[in-house]
C-alpha cells in the first residue's frame, strides 16, 4: 500500500509548468510522481497524458510496472483498459495516460497531451524534450539521478517557469531499512575512493556527479587561484564557427597542479585570442594550425605547437591522468566537460572502448596540450 512520505509532500507543492525532480536512488520519485498523474485523470475528466522514457523496455521495467502496482494498490485498475499493445490506460470518465518511448519520433511529433512526464529524462535528448514541450498544454514532470550535468541544468533551471527540488532516500520513509543500510555502506566507502564519492554524491545526496565512466575523476573545485601560486603555461584549442577556442592557465600551487580557464569562445580572430594570452608565458596550441601559430607568435605570444600523432589523445589523458588538479569556479566550461568527457561505447556491445568520445572536449583538449608538453619535459619547437 502507499505511504505518506516526505517526498509526496515536496512533490505535491510544485506548481509551475515544469517541475524538476531531482534525487538519489530510492527516493521515490517516479513513485510519487504516478500517483500525482492518476488523481489528475480520475478527477479531471478526458484528461490526456503522456509518460516517456529512453526506451520501451525501460518503461516496462520502470514506469509502467510502478504505475500497474500503484493502480491495483489503491483499487483502480481494470485489466481490461489497458490496450498492452498500444501501452494506454483509459480510464471509464475518457482519461487515458499512455507510455511511450523518446526513440519514437513519430510519437514526439504526435499529438498533443495535457501533462507530460519524462522520467530519468537525463538519458533523452534535449530536441526531444522541445518537440514534446511544445505539445503540452499543462505542466510537464521531470526525473532523474544527477549522473552528471546536462540539459535540465543548462537549459531550464532558473527559468521563471521551471519549478526544482532535490529528493534523498531520507525523503521517502517508506524505505525498506535494509536498503537505507546498504545505501548508506557508500558514505563510509567514500572516504576512501574516488568512486564510491561519487555514487554516494549521486545517489545518497542526490548531487550532480560525474558521468558513468568518465575519464577524469582526479579533480576537485575551489573558488580562485591563491595569490601565492605561480602561473607556469597555458593550453589553447583553436575554435572558430562551430567549436569555441578554449584557452586554459596552468598554475603550480605546492605539490598541486591549479588550472583556471580564460578563454571558451567561438569565432575570435587571432588578434583577439593574442589579447586573451598572458605576457611572457608559453601556451602550447593544437599543431594542426601551424598558420595560425606563426600569426601567435608575430602578435608577441610564446606559442608552440605540441607533437601530435598516432595514440597523442590516449597518451595524454594517461599523463593528466596522474596528476591531481584544482579546478577554480569560474571555468565553468572545463568543469562541464570534466563531467561529461567519457570513453566511447562499443554500439554491439555496449561495453567501453579506449578511445574517448569526441565531445565535450575543447577546454580538455587545451589542458591536455599543455601537460603533453610540460609533464614530459619536452622541448617545444617553434613554428
Amino acid at each position: 500500500m502507499l505511504e505518506k512520505t516526505t517526498a509526496q509532500t515536496k512533490i505535491a507543492k510544485l506548481k509551475k509548468r515544469v517541475r524538476v525532480v531531482q534525487g538519489g536512488t530510492s527516493s521515490s520519485k517516479t513513485f510519487t510522481i504516478l500517483p500525482l498523474l492518476i488523481q489528475y485523470a480520475i478527477q479531471t475528466p478526458n484528461s490526456e497524458i503522456s509518460v516517456v522514457a529512453e526506451s520501451i523496455p525501460h518503461l516496462k521495467r520502470g514506469a509502467m510496472k510502478d504505475f500497474i502496482k500503484i493502480m491495483r494498490w489503491t483499487g483502480n485498475y481494470n485489466d481490461n483498459n489497458f490496450n498492452k499493445s498500444n501501452h494506454i490506460y483509459t480510464f471509464t470518465n475518457g482519461s487515458y495516460i499512455e507510455f511511450f518511448s523518446a526513440d519514437q519520433p513519430d510519437k514526439l511529433r504526435g499529438a498533443r497531451r495535457d501533462i507530460l512526464f519524462i522520467n530519468e529524462c537525463n538519458n533523452v535528448t534535449f530536441e526531444s524534450y522541445q518537440q514534446l514541450a511544445i505539445r503540452t498544454r499543462k505542466f510537464i514532470y521531470l526525473d532523474y539521478n544527477p549522473t552528471n550535468e546536462f540539459w535540465v541544468h543548462t537549459e531550464l533551471m532558473g527559468d521563471e517557469n521551471t519549478d526544482f527540488i532535490i529528493l534523498t532516500y531520507k525523503d521517502n520513509e517508506a524505505l525498506d531499512p535494509a536498503i537505507i543500510k546498504e545505501i548508506e555502506k557508500a558514505k563510509e566507502k567514500a572516504l576512501t575512493s574516488s568512486y564510491w564519492l561519487n555514487w554516494w554524491n549521486v545517489y545518497g545526496l542526490g548531487q550532480i556527479g560525474n558521468l558513468e565512466g568518465v575519464i577524469f575523476n582526479n579533480w576537485k573545485q575551489i573558488d580562485e587561484v591563491p595569490t601565492d601560486a605561480k602561473l607556469i603555461g597555458c593550453g589553447l584549442d583553436f575554435g572558430y564557427t562551430n567549436d569555441p577556442t578554449a584557452i586554459i592557465e596552468v598554475y603550480k600551487y605546492n605539490d598541486k597542479r591549479i588550472v583556471n580557464e580564460i578563454c571558451y569562445e567561438k569565432e575570435l580572430t587571432n588578434s583577439q585570442i593574442a589579447k586573451r594570452i598572458p605576457k611572457n608565458v608559453i601556451v602550447y596550441c593544437d599543431s594542426a594550425e601551424p598558420k595560425s601559430i606563426k600569426e601567435l607568435k608575430n602578435l608577441g605570444t610564446r606559442a608552440f605547437g605540441v607533437k601530435k600523432g598516432a595514440g597523442s589523445i590516449n597518451f595524454g589523458i594517461q599523463v593528466m591522468q596522474n596528476n591531481e588538479y584544482l579546478v577554480t569556479s569560474q571555468s565553468v566550461n572545463l568543469i562541464s566537460e570534466l563531467r561529461k568527457y567519457s570513453w566511447d561505447k562499443d554500439r554491439n556491445t555496449g561495453l567501453k572502448t579506449n578511445k574517448p568520445i569526441d565531445d565535450f572536449n575543447h577546454a580538455i583538449d587545451a589542458l591536455r596540450y599543455h601537460e603533453m608538453e610540460s609533464l614530459i619535459k619536452k622541448t617545444p619547437m617553434a613554428l
